[in-house]
């Protein structure tokens, strides 16, 4: 079979380049891409397994949605079963987002690029892409949704069943850097309606951060069209397994330049330490392997893992030889770093007007810089209340954090953060090098100090849970009426505001905030404490009290 007769053209065919616009770094195997890491062969094999078995099931969803935070590695697993699907034809076209790198940050070519690799998939497919370009010369300036229908659509629904391999698969990766909520939203929507196109099945593997858009997109599909797996809800011990396995299989590369490296450094016990401090994130693995690689032949790698690891990290000394002080400047989280920035400024993207940004971007401060801080977690709700703050608007800034922050979809649930390198970033002003981001540790506790102060001054009063017998247990009250006249948000403010205060690095004076607080309110404090059963937690926080007191009257002493 020649294909089918085209009738569009008459005489030479059209450079299909020239009609469909390319965006050629945005396939798999685009130079670009070369030298960016597969899954290692022993890892990821459940998830790769269950990837290629979809692929190639009769009755499978027509969207496969691969969701992760930032650095969990959506990337490195779309490559990998991009190759795979290639190998055994039945790749149908490959689109990797790249916000920040011009066509490869939206969604304005995506489908003429689509539609130019699927024209070398088959003759076939050649022919009918030709003629739909014949009927529709200008094509690439119609809609998204013509293009899919005139490009992508029609011509797979013309396909005799045993033309192409089938399913046939796209894979689309890094959905939520293309620029333009409507546009990630019209996508999801294309890609949900090619449930059926004719004897020839299509499939679409997308991955992405949870963020908005694609959340909501998903949640009014039908579940029917689409199969999702969040890999940080993927089991820890198999994804320590399968850093640990990376980690093994670098740190072996590494061994080999150096003769003088005995044949199992850097041993056992700091490669678990290295998994450990990863905490399920392979950008982290990746980003200290590729510090060790890019360093490793200039400096010992004993003294470069002591950048990675200081030895007061390891918890024993005998772990380190004793070694030079090695002089690199390169920073071992640099691409982590990098990622964070990128995370924390689209959070903002939207935000046109200056004096806007600043002023949000304060408030994102604020806010973010409180949940890093904190010592147990809090809900939106609660941290709005806390810091005085509306709580529409923190949940909007704080949706937009999805890739560091675990933030539940109900309102009454703690947010958490999702990797701990996040705070030690956010509070580090030579990591967060963007003054608008950066959290200044000791004003982030004073503010809390301050925040926790007003409302505990504004809620706490005499018989806070109107029990009317001032010799009533507090064993004896129920749970939910302490929680109904303690919410959340005060019950953290009396248990926790000491703590901050001593973080802060306050002095402690008369007439100041906390004396005029204790003034007013020591009792009733101590009467919240109670009913919550933390009055042991009262006795500590005046003790702490107590002490800063009289080392500041014992320092202004020695100072007269």
């Amino acid at each position: 079979m020649n294909g089918p007769i085209l009738t569009s053209f008459k005489g030479n065919l059209p450079d299909l380049e020239k009609s469909l616009p390319c965006v050629h770094g945005a396939t798999f195997d685009s130079r670009s891409l070369e030298h960016k890491p597969r899954c290692l062969q022993t890892t990821r094999v459940e998830l790769l397994h269950e990837l290629m078995t979809w692929s190639n099931s009769a009755d499978g969803e027509c969207i496969f949605w691969l969701s992760g935070i930032a650095g969990t590695g959506k990337s490195t697993i779309a490559r990998t079963i991009a190759d795979k699907l290639a190998d055994e034809d039945q790749l149908g076209a490959s689109f990797f987002f790249s916000r920040g790198g011009g066509d490869l940050g939206n969604a304005g070519k995506v489908i003429t690029t689509i539609a130019f690799q699927l024209a070398k998939v088959s003759s076939d497919l050649k022919c009918y892409i030709y003629d739909a370009v014949g009927k529709h010369p200008d094509i690439a300036k119609k809609s998204l949704r013509e293009q899919w229908k005139r490009l992508v659509i029609q011509p797979i629904s013309k396909l005799q069943a045993e033309s192409v391999r089938s399913p046939l698969v796209f894979v689309v990766d890094a959905l939520d850097e293309c620029d333009g909520e409507t546009d990630i939203e019209l996508l999801l929507q294309l890609f949900a309606e090619a449930y059926t196109v004719g004897p020839i099945q299509l499939r679409v593997l997308v991955t992405s951060r949870p963020e908005t858009p694609i959340r909501p997109s998903f949640r009014i599909m039908p579940r029917i069209r689409h199969r999702d797996i969040i890999l940080n809800d993927i089991p820890q011990a198999i994804v320590d397994r399968d850093i640990l396995t990376f980690f093994e299989a670098k740190l072996r590369v590494l061994r080999s330049w150096w003769d003088t490296l005995p044949s199992d450094w850097p041993g056992r016990e700091i490669i678990n330490l290295l998994v450990s401090r990863a905490h399920g994130l392979f950008i982290y693995a990746s980003t200290v392997c590729r510090f060790l690689e890019q360093n490793g032949k200039q400096w010992p790698p004993e003294d470069l893992l002591h950048l990675v690891v200081p030895q007061n990290d390891t918890g024993h000394s005998s772990l380190w030889k004793s070694s030079e002080t090695v002089m690199t400047h390169e920073s071992p989280t640099k691409d982590l770093d990098m990622i964070y920035t990128q995370i924390l400024e689209q959070s903002l993207r939207d935000i046109r007007n200056e004096e806007d940004k600043q002023q949000i971007a304060g408030i994102v401060r604020h806010a973010v810089g409180t949940i890093v801080i904190l010592f147990t977690p809090l809900s939106t709700a609660a941290i709005a209340s806390l810091l005085d703050l509306k709580e529409h608007f923190v949940r909007a800034r704080i949706q937009n954090l999805r890739s560091v922050l675990e933030v539940p979809d109900g309102r009454e649930y703690p947010i958490r953060l999702l990797h701990p390198s996040f705070r030690d970033f956010l509070l580090d002003e030579k990591r967060c090098s963007d003054r608008q981001l950066w959290v200044d540790e000791k004003k982030a506790h004073t503010a809390l100090v301050d925040s926790c102060i007003r409302l505990m001054s504004d809620k706490l009063r005499r018989d806070i849970c109107s029990l009317h017998l001032p010799g009533a247990l507090a064993k004896d009250v129920e749970d939910d009426q302490i929680e109904r006249c303690l919410p959340s948000e005060l019950q953290y403010a009396c248990r926790y505001w000491v703590q901050h205060l001593q973080k802060s690095g306050l002095p402690l004076h008369d007439d100041g905030p906390v004396h005029m607080f204790l003034q007013e309110h020591w009792l009733y404090w101590l009467e919240a404490l109670s009913l919550m059963r933390k009055i042991s937690e009262a006795i500590l926080a005046t003790i702490s009290l107590e002490s800063a007191v009289v080392v500041r009257n014992l320092m202004t002493g020695i100072r007269n």
